[in-house]
């Protein structure tokens, strides 16, 4: 009887020893992947100027500017919230006139 049951301590013990870790992912960035917050993507090639790829704008949120303390657009323009970014294009070519990247 003691042999078996020290038999099955070393058995546990071994599965024990070679089991894989089972950690949970542990996320030191405090929000998106970015390190910015919740939401947020930085997009370097995101610039005044340049331009905001059809697909990223039609996901993008449009932003009623006043709520959020932006500029009013100039005719043609408008503010969208894509990816954490508030960002003022030109509707109808994409055109960037302003960025404003989210902040801690």
């Amino acid at each position: 009887m003691k042999r078996t049951s020290t038999l099955i301590f070393a058995a546990a013990a071994v599965l024990i020893a070679t089991s894989p870790v089972m950690a949970q992912p542990h996320d030191d960035h405090h929000g998106g992947p970015s390190g910015g917050p919740p939401g947020y993507v930085r997009h370097a090639d995101w610039r005044k100027g340049g331009r905001i790829a059809p697909d990223d704008w039609r996901r993008g949120a449009p932003v009623d500017y006043r709520a959020h303390h932006l500029r009013r657009p100039p005719h043609g323009y408008e503010w969208r919230k894509v990816d954490g970014n508030y960002i003022l294009a030109a509707a109808a070519t994409g055109v960037i006139a302003s960025l404003i990247a989210a902040s801690h």
